[in-house]
């Protein structure tokens, strides 16, 4: 006969005043007789599920590998080299429902595979969106179901695109074909929304201002509680609050500024860092933060809005991005494309080498989690939805194999790609908006 000790529920919070924060995985939280790869894994082996969205798709010359494999990185996705072995190219696929081509359609379809209802008016209509239908299935037992983010402010109304309206652009997520889902842009309020507790957002923040920090509010509790962890526990613990207080710090810094900070454009919430580069690894970091935690396993990120007119410095563009997406052929607009392609790509690659230097369970958190990433327009230029800049990462605890490319000689539409994503984090699903398969080569069998 075999025991089991009482062990820490995976829920367990440290709370404070109008805090609550989630603990990562701990040893004390996994019985006696099962070990904590054992406790964690689904059947599927994979927890998690994120989408980046990038615009206004790419150059593809410095972005696509030459062969099979990805031995040699072209000049867009070298930022990845650390990282490639956990990472899959995709080539070739298409979203047949962005067309006619254009920047709404782009933008809505990624994630649905859906023909955009074409309106100006509040009478908008798409489909449920992938992340939503895994928020369903794999969200429900956490704190959130799943989160929303982008890097601008969605304040447009009415028309934004060639007679569709501004909803298409800007929500990534819709939870029903008529209910997007909109996107926060401010760190302070998604930091909040992770780790506060109760009371209204002013009332949150009123307390975070005569305590300082978020924290603060739990250090009795928390020296409290690791006294009764394992030494291995302890660390765990004070190296996540450690991140999480870093992260604080680092909104409070740019809350500081504010007074400092020129707006660079209208789109950038007051009081987030000014560089673009700093916001966006606030963003990815609080990712992070909620996937550790078990916060929640569902996230949607929008780098930019389509159409964006942000320009790039810290990457060598101070054009606008929009006008140089249209680049006639230009070598030189294709070359400053090719530049703000490396750039999202290079902070995208920052996060996965975080994630995998992340340990937990019997590999790392980018093991148990997996990321499309990617834009729903392929060539700028003609408004092309063929040809999708596609990547893939972490997921090898679902058996991914990373370090290929993998080309489809026929466009395959991206809802394929879709449906293999959610049977791997467990979600069981045939079919998918206009689906007519799997992507199932990119994975080995599941043992």
């Amino acid at each position: 006969m075999s025991f089991m000790k009482k062990a820490l529920s995976r829920r367990t919070l440290l709370r404070g005043t109008g805090a609550a924060v989630a603990l990562p995985l701990l040893d004390a939280m996994v019985p006696a007789n099962l070990s904590t790869a054992a406790s964690v894994a689904n059947p599927a082996k994979l927890r998690r599920i994120g989408y980046v969205y990038i615009p206004m798709g790419f150059n593809p010359e410095p972005w696509v590998p030459q062969g099979d494999s990805l031995d040699k990185l072209p000049f867009s996705l070298e930022p990845l080299e650390k990282v490639k072995s956990q990472v899959t190219v995709v080539s070739g696929m298409e979203l047949k429902n962005a067309y006619p081509g254009s920047h709404a359609t782009s933008n809505a379809a990624f994630l649905s595979a859906a023909l955009a209802k074409r309106t100006e008016s509040s009478d908008y209509f798409l489909g449920t969106t992938v992340d939503q239908i895994a928020a369903q299935h794999i969200g429900q037992g956490c704190q959130l179901p799943s989160i929303e983010l982008a890097m601008d402010l969605l304040n447009n109304a009415g028309q934004c695109d060639n007679g569709y309206a501004c909803v298409y652009q800007n929500n990534l997520s819709w939870s029903s074909p008529t209910t997007p889902l909109p996107a926060e842009a401010h760190p302070r309020l998604v930091f909040e929304n992770l780790f506060g507790e109760g009371g209204s957002p002013d009332t949150r923040r009123a307390a975070l201002q005569r305590r300082g920090s978020l924290l603060d509010a739990v250090t009795q509790e928390m020296l409290r509680f690791q006294k009764q962890l394992g030494a291995s526990d302890r660390n765990k613990v004070e190296q996540y609050l450690t991140s999480i207080r870093e992260v604080e710090r680092r909104i409070q810094l740019a809350e500081a500024n504010v007074a400092e900070n020129p707006l660079p454009d209208l789109d950038r919430p007051v009081g987030v860092p000014a560089a673009y580069a700093d916001h966006a690894r606030l963003m990815f970091d609080l990712q992070l933060l909620a996937f550790q935690g078990d916060i929640t396993r569902v996230v949607s990120f929008q780098l930019a809005r389509e159409a964006s007119t942000r320009t790039y410095p810290e990457a060598g563009v101070p054009e606008a991005h929009h006008p140089v997406s249209h680049h006639g052929k230009n070598p030189e607009k294709l070359e400053k494309l090719a530049k703000i392609n490396r750039f999202h790509v290079s902070l995208f690659a920052e996060f996965l080498e975080k994630m995998a230097a992340t340990k937990e369970a019997d590999g790392s958190l980018l093991d148990h989690s997996v990321y499309l990433y990617g834009s729903g327009m392929g060539d700028p230029d003609a408004h092309d939805h063929t040809d999708l800049p596609i990547l893939v990462a972490g997921g090898a605890a679902g058996n991914l194999r990373g370090g290929r490319h993998v080309r489809y000689d026929k466009h395959t539409p991206l809802s394929n790609l879709h449906v293999t994503l959610l049977n791997r984090v467990g979600v069981e699903l045939d079919q998918f908006a206009d689906s007519n398969g799997d992507a199932d080569e990119l994975f080995l069998p599941l043992t």
